[in-house]
Order: structure tokens, then sequence, then C-alpha cells
């Protein structure tokens, strides 16, 4: 999430800068890295209820630590957000 708002990424807005409370930062997660990413955990689970077009690779881009083992991690966002 962070790097996508200093990077002008357009539609993840971050309305609550990253602290798990609104689901503006909504991603899906390209199946290929679903399973290499750590789970959702139950809060991010309760903010995906509130976000648009949920599936089951839906990630909230702030619940995401970037490390340098997820080089090439492809991410898209909702028809909704763009």
């Amino acid at each position: 999430m962070l790097g996508a708002r200093q990077n002008d990424v357009a539609g993840i807005l971050a309305d609550c800068g990253g602290s798990c409370s609104c689901a503006t930062c909504h991603v899906y997660i390209d199946p290929a890295w679903v399973d290499r990413l750590p789970p959702r955990q139950e809060m991010e689970d309760s903010m995906l209820e509130l976000a648009f077009d949920v599936q089951p690779n839906s990630r909230l881009s702030c619940q995401i630590t970037v490390s340098d083992d997820m080089d090439g991690l492809v991410v898209t966002l909702p028809a909704r957000q763009l």
C-alpha cells in the first residue's frame, strides 16, 4: 500500500493510512503468489467484508509487508476501484 501511494498508483486510496480500517487498498493477488504470502488475519477478513468484488485472492495491500523475496509479486485492482 505504501509503495503504491508513493508511486501514485491509481485506485489505491488508502484512506486510513494503512491502519486496516477502510478497505480502500483492496487488491487481488496473482494466484501464483497467494500461498507465498502470510495468510489474512481476522481484522483483514473483517475489513474485506466491506470491500466490493471480494475474491479468494483478495487482500488489503496495507497488510502485506513487502520484502526482497517478493520480487515479482503481481497484484491487480478490482474494476470498481479503477
